[in-house]
């Protein structure tokens, strides 16, 4: 789909052509909103609005998709989203203490985006990875065998790289 826009600025028009291609089908609404979510990182109230209005649906079909589904998010993401395994392994590895460091360093709760805008933090309940408990996943690079020193390590890989 389309590259997620960094600036987060929300122009209804660009919907128009996803509606129009979903237009008269079975079927839509998840789709459409994973779309949606592609092109600006989150689905934004103003989109919810324009979808329910023109698929002729009441908006809170839409939020109960929205609020349904763990890979919808109502709110702007961070730039990089960090996913913390608290699967069994990863728990007994110190899954919960990465966590907690990841929170603490960054500056946010479970589920939040950092004041610049860099990272999102999220608890996921396994990756399938046991093996290499605990493990963290920063978009699609899987880290392993994580501890606190490599957390320092691996955001300021990320802060450096944000930087040049």
């Amino acid at each position: 789909m389309n590259e997620r826009k960094e600036n987060k600025t929300i122009e209804l028009w660009e919907i128009d052509g996803l509606i129009e291609r979903y237009r008269g089908k079975e079927g839509v609404l998840i789709p459409l909103l994973q779309d949606v979510q592609d092109m600006y990182g989150y689905v934004p109230e103003e989109a919810v609005k324009k979808i329910s209005k023109e698929l002729s649906i009441y908006p809170v079909k839409a939020y109960e998709v929205l609020t349904f589904y763990s890979q919808f998010h109502l709110r702007p993401r961070g730039r990089h989203t960090i996913k913390v395994c608290q699967g069994t392994a990863c728990h007994v590895m110190g899954g919960r203490e990465i966590l907690n460091y990841f929170s603490e360093k960054l500056g946010v709760n479970t589920g939040g985006t950092t004041s610049d805008g860099m990272f999102s933090l999220e608890r996921v309940a396994c990756l399938g990875c046991c093996g290499i408990a605990p493990v963290v996943v920063i978009d699609d690079k899987f880290y392993g065998r994580v501890t606190v020193k490599k957390i320092d390590k691996i955001l300021h890989k990320y802060r450096e790289e944000a930087d040049r």
